[in-house]
């Protein structure tokens, strides 16, 4: 994990090893506000599984240091009683200014928890807010993480998070405002799911994980979600698709790489100042790399 963390090109022949071992544990996203409880929900969650004999990978999804470019929390700081557990492996990975909440390797980190035999895998993301909705293209089942009192529910719902929650979490359901937070996600829930055919319709759970309450509900809906998504064959599309989209994301940075290391040849010597101060467009910059990509038609 640390070699595909760090992008070494020697692990692209474990992972075509690794690669038939894989695709077979429920992924579990869990997304949310900052401050909303995330791991210590995720905490009693990977207790949960640990009773029933699971092995347990998670992936901490961690802000970057503007300074060593790693995790700043680290997973020192989570989920500390599991450490030393034997069947549970917890990994930060840092986003490193990757959009959408996730890093760059979640996927390649995903697969060798796979083949290590975790099932489930639990993805714990960065938690800045409204943006974070990438976990939805790669977890089955996608848990949102919401608290009463940040002034910003109906705001949270409104932008996206609602088309990506197969559960709702109304986190520290304790304080005051957790019924109108509730009420609000049950109102927008009637607008935006038909009723038609056999749709998964979210679940709503409070919980006040710090004392350990309303787990067994969250991971009963978990389940739930599982047994849905097996039966209408949800669960095949939704393999199919992390594959396709792990896919080109690997594809893109190869091209990435190739395009960077392109231009840095001599005839694209300054093309950002030529760009810059217009004398060359960025259209004709890409035909030109193009040409040098594609080789020519016999």
């Amino acid at each position: 994990m640390r070699l595909v963390d760090d992008d070494f090109e020697s692990v692209v022949d474990e992972m075509k090893a690794l690669y038939p071992h894989t695709g077979r544990a429920a992924i579990l996203g869990v997304t949310g506000n900052p401050g909303a409880g995330k791991s210590s929900l995720v905490d009693h969650i990977i207790t949960r599984y640990r009773e029933r004999g699971n092995k347990v990978g998670v992936v901490a999804i961690d802000p970057t240091s503007p300074f060593s470019g790693g995790a700043i929390m680290g997973d020192r700081c989570r989920m500390e009683r599991h450490f030393t557990d034997d069947g549970v492996f917890i990994r930060s990975l840092a986003t490193r200014g990757h959009l959408g909440g996730l890093s760059k390797s979640t996927g390649e980190v995903i697969r060798v928890m796979e083949a290590w035999g975790a099932d489930p895998i639990i993805v714990e993301t960065v938690g800045v807010g409204q943006d974070e909705v990438d976990v939805a293209k790669m977890a089955h089942t996608s848990l949102v993480v919401m608290v009463p009192g940040l002034g910003d529910e109906i705001q949270a719902i409104k932008a996206g998070i609602m088309e990506i929650a197969d559960i709702f979490v109304v986190n520290k359901a304790d304080r005051e405002g957790a019924e109108k937070v509730m009420s609000e996600i049950k109102m927008m829930l009637e607008l935006v799911h038909p009723e038609e055919g056999n749709p998964w319709i979210p679940r709503i759970q409070r919980t006040v994980a710090f004392k350990n309450q309303g787990i067994d509900e969250v991971v009963a809906s978990i389940d739930e979600h599982q047994t849905w998504l097996a039966t209408t064959h949800n669960l095949e599309t939704k393999r199919r698709q992390n594959a396709e989209l792990q896919f080109y994301d690997l594809l893109l940075d190869r091209f990435r790489l190739r395009v960077e290391a392109l231009l840095e040849a001599p005839e694209f010597t300054d093309w950002a100042e030529h760009l810059g101060q217009r004398t060359l467009d960025p259209y004709s910059l890409i035909d030109r790399l193009e040409s040098r990509l594609t080789p020519p038609k016999s």
